[in-house]
């Protein structure tokens, strides 16, 4: 079950900020002289870049404070599902609220086999660079391997370059060449940054909205290089934001996650209580 939701875990599209992105890149001196329709490929990056975050919402979509979900997941092995799909319900907090960011997923399952409807009997919570599961029984501390994959992901996810990346000195952003992602023409930008690491996103060249992430890290254990990559797809404006309701994982080239949303919703005033790993679940 852990390594199931190991794979389901994904920082997606969440993020807030109170500084425009286009302040901030516009403030990054262009190295490279190359230019494309009159711009340097950094200039070009920056302003595809920009053209992202306006599309996704711009100030509305910094400025969010937290989101309900609701959906189902299903893992895969080798491209093919493993047969088992869960049903979830996730809340997210973004770093405009308050208290801080924070996630919490409960996974449902059904009663019994008499009564009908669905509980949650177990949630992980994500907070503080830390990650729990909590159950009616107690809660425990997720495996460090686990807690390190979630939070490189959501290190690497589009709103930590819009937010963190673009305003770290020494950074470059580069303008590839055109690609395509599941059929469509996408603009692709790389970021990367002063020690080398980088994250490419591609983007819908007529609605300027991300259709895929990919980036590299080391794997310490065999010295080699893996690759992360997610697609967003099937979008949906919620309360004015373009919201993917399509989200797939990849492994070095291999599905192995995929999230179908069937509910969404922006600043709900989630109450603090949700992400205190120390609040039980109560026995069903």
């Amino acid at each position: 079950m852990k390594s199931f939701l190991a794979l389901f875990l994904v920082p997606g599209l969440m993020m807030t900020m109170t500084v425009p992105i286009w302040a901030q890149a516009s403030a990054i001196p262009s190295a490279d002289p190359t230019g494309h329709s009159g711009m340097t490929q950094e200039q070009l990056g920056k302003k595809l870049l920009d053209q992202m975050v306006e599309a996704l919402g711009g100030e509305a979509w910094f400025n969010r404070k937290d989101m309900l979900v609701s959906g189902r997941t299903a893992a895969f092995f080798h491209n093919a599902p493993n047969g088992s799909v869960i049903e979830y319900t996730g809340w997210r907090r973004f770093r405009a609220a308050a208290e801080g960011e924070a996630e919490r997923i409960g996974f449902l399952s059904d009663k019994s086999m008499i009564l009908p409807g669905k509980k949650i009997d177990v949630v992980q919570i994500w907070k503080d660079g830390n990650g729990y599961e909590v159950t009616y029984k107690g809660r425990t501390t997720l495996p460090k391997d686990q807690v390190a994959d979630y939070y490189r992901r959501q290190n690497h996810s589009v709103e930590s370059v819009v937010r963190d990346w673009m305003k770290a000195p020494g950074v470059m952003v580069i303008a590839e060449r055109s690609t395509m992602v599941e059929r469509r023409m996408a603009d692709k930008v790389t970021v990367l940054s002063a020690n080398n690491d980088a994250v490419t996103i591609e983007l819908d060249a007529t609605t300027h909205l991300p259709l895929r992430r990919t980036f590299k890290w080391r794997n310490e254990t065999f010295k080699d290089f893996d690759e992360e990559a997610e697609t967003y797809d099937d979008y949906h404006t919620v309360q004015g934001l373009p919201t993917p309701y399509n989200i797939t994982r990849y492994h070095n080239g291999d599905m192995v996650n995929q999230r179908f949303l069937t509910k969404v919703a922006y600043d709900q005033a989630l109450s603090p209580d949700l992400f205190n790993p120390d609040n039980l679940l109560k026995k069903k």
